[in-house]
């Protein structure tokens, strides 16, 4: 699914609940997107999210659930009723572990979206063959974004490299993008990335920035100038 606006959202990255509580101070909801990972939300847990959506975010947890079909929907279950705008499952748990949690979802009433895991960023050349060796990445991605689909999935989590493969595939999902620089160069454990500008261009529907936005002098600022740079991509 093409987006014509592709959206930001704002990843926090960072040590400590306060360090997040006092860049959302500062970032002021210049942008309605944040997202936690594993690490703020061992430390938090619900009731911080619950903070989060207090404030007026809309909450992308990414805990990157994967286990067998049974132990990810049950924790599916309560995840759903925290109010979240959207939480990750890893695809290469299969087709009846996405389809019993996108159950469990739906089951709740939630509004919540599933996003599917497809390649981490961090998976490249022969970090992925070390873990699937003999298996091509590309066939892999498209093959776990189509089965995402068919399991009632809303979107996937790619790299922005991989967008252009799937152009034309799973088309119904969201592509939600990290793995965003502001030069094409890659840093730290990220080695599929890419511009903001490219990955609108490209299709994305968000794209997820932390570094940027998290170390810029004035984060308000960063945010804006990203979104400003989607909005022109978006009107080529």
């Amino acid at each position: 699914m093409e987006n014509s606006n592709c959206g930001l959202i704002v990843a926090l990255d960072l040590p400590a609940l306060d360090d997040a509580r006092r860049f959302l101070d500062r970032l002021d909801k210049a942008t309605k997107y944040v997202k936690v990972g594993p690490r703020l939300y061992a430390l938090g847990g619900a009731s911080f999210a619950k903070e989060i959506i207090g404030r007026g975010y809309e909450l992308f947890l990414d805990l990157k659930l994967h286990d067998i079909p049974n132990t990810v929907a049950s924790a599916v279950e309560p995840l759903s009723e925290l109010g979240l705008w959207a939480l990750t499952i890893h695809t290469s748990g299969g087709y009846e572990m996405m389809a019993r949690s996108a159950a469990m979802r739906d089951k709740t009433g939630s509004r919540m979206k599933l996003l599917g895991i497809t390649v981490l960023t961090s998976l490249g050349g022969e970090l992925w063959s070390d873990v699937h060796p003999g298996c091509d990445m590309r066939q892999a991605l498209i093959g776990r974004a189509e089965t995402a689909q068919r399991a009632g999935l809303d979107g996937i989590v790619c790299s922005p490299l991989d967008l252009e493969l799937l152009r034309g595939r799973a088309e119904n999902l969201l592509r939600v993008v990290p793995g965003i620089r502001a030069k094409k160069v890659s840093t730290e454990d990220q080695t599929r990335v890419a511009t903001a500008k490219d990955a609108a261009e490209a299709g994305a529907s968000y794209i997820v920035v932390g570094r940027p936005i998290l170390e810029a002098a004035d984060p308000i600022a960063a945010a804006k100038d990203i979104l400003k740079t989607l909005g022109e991509a978006s009107h080529r």
